[in-house]
């Protein structure tokens, strides 16, 4: 596959994950900067409207770093502390902060925000992963901008991101986001660190995960955060999994977002080589051994073969295995032949509870309104 142009790389993207840093979240430990913070949420609200010709806006997820910093500015604190009980408190009192700044610049811009606060056991965990993906589709769907950063209320140094670029080429997983746009406070990458080698050259395209990248990156750049360039080349190369190309691009770039989504080359662009769906099925492809399966009926198997319908209980015959909500089972035809595999909205002893069922009885039979698919469509993937 070849590199592809910025152009269309990002003129091409319907949902993108935005990350920023702490360093221009809270103008280099100073405190929040309002002025930075309302323009990205100004020109994130241009990117959701609906353009001229009709075409559905993008929908926009925010990863934003700062809470620690903002804490420490609070808290008086002038160096990043060590102890994980101080950077816990430090988030805490800055995440007050941060999310009311965003609550604040978004409702300027006519936009809901909502805040979402992850870990890595959260992404880990199968069923809390299928939660944490249902939640961010939802609040997308209802126009809600998700404002998203790592729980460090919470979290040891056993179970941290480590960096919010990591934060946000998984939550690029998590979403099947087309793009993943690190704005950080550099322009991008250089062949060499710039501040040490003047003959470096800046890398304006590159193909996701090439080794060389990571050689060219260096280490960590900033007091302030945890992260650096290396981590923004890894946070590329996992988002290229799932099919998400990556631009590293210097924050405070005049309209950076709109410019980039109309097609103009600005930073380091990192081309996923892998499609989306390709990706998915490769995913999917990877469950050799699964816990279960439910077996359909032949209007259900039609409308999931051919029809690219999600599969709805009330179109299932049996539920075989033991499994629970989030992990991958099979979907199998009257004959018992796997024409599908996707993952469960429900365990198999919920499933077999609402088997023939319509969704209008699930709350009666499980005590709870959930989802009324089974196997939703884009979390089920066709079986050679």
């Amino acid at each position: 596959m070849s590199v592809k142009s910025a152009s269309t790389v990002l003129r091409d993207a319907r949902r993108i994950v935005v990350k920023v840093g702490s360093s221009l979240v809270t103008n280099e430990g100073r405190g929040l900067d309002e002025t930075a913070i309302g323009e990205w949420c100004r020109q994130l609200a241009a990117l959701t409207r609906v353009k001229a010709d009709g075409t559905p806006g993008c929908e926009v997820i925010m990863v934003s770093s700062g809470a620690i910093a903002e804490g420490m500015k609070r808290l008086g604190w002038a160096t990043r502390p060590s102890e994980v009980p101080k950077l816990q408190a430090a988030a805490a009192v800055g995440q007050m902060g941060l999310a009311q700044m965003y609550e604040t610049k978004l409702r300027e811009n006519g936009l809901g925000s909502a805040q979402v606060l992850l870990t890595h056991a959260d992404l880990a965990d199968r069923e809390r992963y299928l939660n944490a993906r249902s939640t961010l589709l939802t609040l997308l769907q209802h126009g809600v901008i998700p404002v998203i950063n790592e729980n460090d209320t919470v979290v040891t140094d056993e179970i941290k991101f480590g960096d919010n670029d990591t934060l946000g080429a998984l939550v690029a997983n998590l979403v099947e986001a087309d793009a993943l746009v690190i704005l950080t406070d550099q322009k991008g990458l250089f062949t060499a660190d710039p501040r040490k080698d003047p003959s470096a050259q800046f890398v304006t395209e590159a193909k996701a995960g090439d080794p060389a990248l990571e050689v060219m990156a260096g280490g960590a750049g900033s007091s302030l955060g945890r992260g650096g360039m290396i981590t923004k080349i890894l946070a590329g190369k996992r988002a290229a999994g799932s099919g998400a190309s990556t631009v590293i691009a210097w924050g405070r770039e005049p309209d950076a977002l709109l410019r980039l989504v109309a097609g103009e080359a600005i930073g380091t662009l990192l081309v996923a080589q892998t499609q989306k769906q390709q990706a998915r099925k490769q995913w999917m492809a990877d469950h050799l051994q699964m816990r279960g399966a439910v077996v359909v009926d032949a209007g259900a198997a039609e409308k999931v073969r051919d029809g690219g319908k999600s599969l709805l209980p009330i179109g299932m015959l049996s539920v075989d295995g033991d499994f629970s909500r989030g992990e991958v089972i099979a979907v199998r035809d009257p004959q018992g032949l796997e024409l599908a595999r996707g993952l469960a909205n429900y365990s198999s002893s919920e499933a077999r509870l609402i088997c023939r069922k319509p969704s209008s009885e699930f709350e009666a039979l499980l005590g709870y309104a959930a989802e009324p698919e089974m196997i939703h469509r884009d979390n089920l993937v066709l079986s050679r």
